[in-house]
């Protein structure tokens, strides 16, 4: 596989974010992943991103950011993390979930970061089921924050075309594990839920969870997370 040069990818420890980090992977990029500590309630994420930058020999940085910055969201200070609801209840509006900005915030230090390491390529774990509720996760968004990378910057400027990847944008859940799966991706390092357990088992209640396992039915695929934390409770 030919070389293309550094990527940037954005890190979560979710299930996206490690599919993206293997898709870059697989078109031949050095791989640099970076991974933000913004005061989430479910830091276990941030274990697991080390875990999966580690399987993908990715040079990896944890950002800590200024928590006051993303104060009011279920996922920070703000409301508990709803449970239980339907996929299309969860489309209806802009869900307690979304953090302020984190999008732009975490893709402006990335194309910084990308700048600094010669890197023109970005890439994200937004995706369609996404999109309908996180207004930071919608294509035009994407576009927008592209069009700012190549005014922003020097590279930009002087014709090293900057992009911004969301290679998961028109996919389901199920095709994301899909692809995941044929990538090698091990979906049991991930960690998806909003509020884990403090061993880091999954809620399987909050929305994160509920598309979570909606994505491996339809896929016909085993979640390795339900089999891993089956064994644990029975051993």
């Amino acid at each position: 596989m030919s070389h293309r040069g550094p990527a940037v990818v954005l890190l979560s420890g979710g299930l996206d974010s490690s599919t993206v980090l293997a898709i870059a992977s697989s078109q031949g990029h050095e791989l640099h992943a970076l991974t933000f500590d913004y005061g989430q309630r479910h830091r276990h994420e941030l274990d697991c991103a080390r875990r999966i930058a580690r399987s993908r020999e990715a040079v990896h940085h944890e950002v800590k950011l200024d928590q006051s910055a993303f104060r009011g969201s279920a996922l920070t200070d703000g409301p508990d993390v709803p449970t239980g609801r339907s996929a299309e209840s969860m489309a209806d509006s802009i869900p307690v979930t979304y953090v302020p900005a984190r999008n732009t915030i975490m893709l402006s230090h990335a194309l910084g970061y990308a700048e600094g390491v010669g890197s023109h390529d970005l890439y994200v774990g937004v995706n369609a089921v996404d999109y309908s509720g996180y207004p930071d996760c919608r294509p035009a968004f994407i576009e927008a924050f592209e069009r700012l990378a190549n005014l922003a910057t020097k590279a930009g400027v002087e014709g090293q075309v900057i992009r911004v990847h969301a290679p998961l944008m028109e996919m389901n859940k199920a095709q994301i594990i899909n692809e995941g799966i044929r990538l090698g991706v091990d979906y049991g390092l991930t960690s998806t839920c909003y509020q884990p357990h403090d061993d880091g088992d999954p809620c399987r209640a909050c929305d994160a969870c509920i598309l979570r396992a909606q994505g491996f039915d339809e896929a016909g695929v085993v979640d390795p997370l339900t089999v891993d934390t089956i064994r644990r409770r029975d051993s």
